[in-house]
């Protein structure tokens, strides 16, 4: 498996990510976009990219926050409400990391999906509205209240919403609306619950730092095994 960082620009800021990929896996192949947590690029999003790599995908962690990270609730929100708070901005970053994942020699640019953790995945779901050039979007435990509604005809992508049943984030009004807004814009999409599980259920790191910073963050190592399943067979259908 080859990790490489990447650096790129967006405009006039430069952006550090990585791109995983198996290296003896011949010829072209799709490229998949990784969005992190507040938390910024993390220990879990490389493994979530690693997973991806190692089911013939090429991934590309995605640089949101132009390298800046934080370890406590209080800054990560302050990252994440001045990224989120600016449209215009988080549509940037994302065209940034698209063109440069297009353009890698492993590459087929013509089949290039989105997968994102938590603000990631409120991201990954906000780009497939505005209609971003992907065949598939993919949120785990992302807030699913739009920036911009989809609207038909707009979405190109296929998406799957993989959500904690118990996810005190993600409301049943919220989920209720997600699914009216979706039927609405004709989107071939799916939406799963996970029954007992809460926020950021993939990340294993996430019940120590639920207890630490007394957040409903855990760890649900059978949700995470089937949400990553049903991901996976999703992607592959996508990208046929």
């Amino acid at each position: 498996m080859r990790e490489d960082p990447v650096t790129y620009k967006d405009g006039d800021t430069t952006l550090n990510g990585f791109v995983v990929y198996d290296e003896a896996k011949q010829g072209k192949r799709p490229g998949i976009l990784v969005l992190h947590e507040w938390w910024g690029i993390s220990k879990h999003v490389m493994n979530e990219a690693r997973h991806f790599a190692s089911e013939g995908y090429t991934a590309f962690v995605v640089d949101l926050f132009a390298g800046k990270t934080a370890d406590n609730p209080a800054d990560a929100t302050q990252l994440m409400n001045g990224l989120l708070g600016n449209p215009a901005l988080v549509k940037s970053r994302f065209e940034a990391a698209r063109a440069q994942l297009a353009s890698h020699p492993t590459v087929d640019p013509s089949r290039l999906g989105a997968t994102g953790y938590c603000m990631g995945g409120k991201i990954a779901l906000d780009m497939a509205r505005a209609g971003a050039a992907l065949k598939a979007v993919a949120s785990f435990h992302g807030n699913l209240t739009p920036q911009a509604p989809a609207q038909p005809g707009r979405v190109r992508a296929k998406v799957i919403a993989l959500n904690g049943a118990a996810d005190p984030f993600v409301s049943a009004d919220s989920i209720a609306a997600f699914k009216k807004e979706m039927d609405a814009a004709k989107v071939d999409y799916k939406f799963i619950d996970y029954p007992g599980a809460v926020h950021a259920f993939t990340n294993p790191d996430a019940t120590e730092k639920g207890k630490k910073f007394n957040l409903p963050l855990a760890y649900d190592a059978e949700a995470d095994r089937q949400s990553k399943a049903e991901a996976g067979k999703f992607f592959a259908e996508a990208f046929r």
